[in-house]
């Protein structure tokens, strides 16, 4: 049997660390050709040379999301280096390095530094590749929100929450948009996840305990987990799924 995305050309943002290493892994063991923007280019490179060593595809390049020639550099380098793009998997956010705060104690300038990356940067992302699927009449847009916004916890981490709230919206709007080009464009809402993000920030082992006491499925939740939806929201047995937000939270919230 063939990889599932054998040949198909996926960008994933962030693909330097954490979840996005992890999808970028398990892509090109699909057959994805991989472009890698992230915000560290020695990180992603990392990345992109673990790729090669097992015989894939896969290009490093440094990208901040939140500026717009960033994001127009990355569209003309997928064209450049593949003639297309296929996939555009919007990973890159902030939260690693998030410190959990009391919801009004929050500074006006984490707030704008949060949206200009989290909401901004993935719709610069979508503005600059939408076209290039368009003028294809096909892709597949997958944004990762997250399970924060429906939990307790989330009040406070609140600008990241209401950012990942915005991501939904973002999405469901975009299938609008998008559908008629035969672009599907869903969300993955990850529970509480064992990243280097989570580790730094501090009290792991409490929170982790308390997530799992919430799922039906009663263990720690793995990067490795979130892969599989990811491949799927990316390959042609999802063709006519869209605008939708698949939380992959070990069975924490049902509805």
């Amino acid at each position: 049997m063939s990889p599932i995305l054998k040949n198909q050309v996926a960008i994933i943002t962030g693909a330097g660390r954490g979840l996005g290493k992890a999808f970028a892994l398990r892509f090109a063991d699909e057959g994805a050709k991989l472009l890698l923007p992230d915000v560290s280019l020695e990180r992603a490179e990392e990345v992109a040379k673990e790729i090669r060593a097992k015989g894939g595809e896969a290009v490093a390049m440094a990208t901040d999301i939140s500026d717009e020639k960033a994001t127009k550099a990355m569209a003309e380098n997928v064209i450049k280096l593949y003639g297309r793009v296929d996939i555009l998997l919007n990973n890159a956010a902030i939260y690693y390095g998030l410190m959990r705060t009391p919801w009004d104690s929050w500074a006006t300038g984490d707030w704008e530094r949060i949206f200009k990356v989290n909401v901004i940067g993935t719709w610069l992302c979508c503005k600059a590749i939408a076209p290039l699927m368009i003028k294809q009449n096909k892709g597949k847009i997958v944004n990762i929100g997250s399970g924060i916004m429906k939990s307790p916890g989330g009040v406070v981490l609140l600008p990241y929450a209401c950012s990942k709230a915005a991501i939904k919206t973002m999405t469901e709007m975009l299938a609008r948009a998008l559908g008629p080009s035969n672009i599907t464009v869903n969300a993955i809402g990850p529970g509480y996840t064992a990243t280097e993000a989570s580790f730094k920030a501090g009290d792991a082992d409490k929170f982790f305990e308390r997530a799992i006491a919430a799922q039906s499925i009663r263990r720690r939740e793995e990067p490795e987990d979130l892969v599989g939806t990811a491949v799927f929201l990316a390959s042609k047995d999802s063709d006519f799924i869209t605008g939708q937000i698949i939380s992959v939270d070990g069975g924490n919230w049902m509805v």
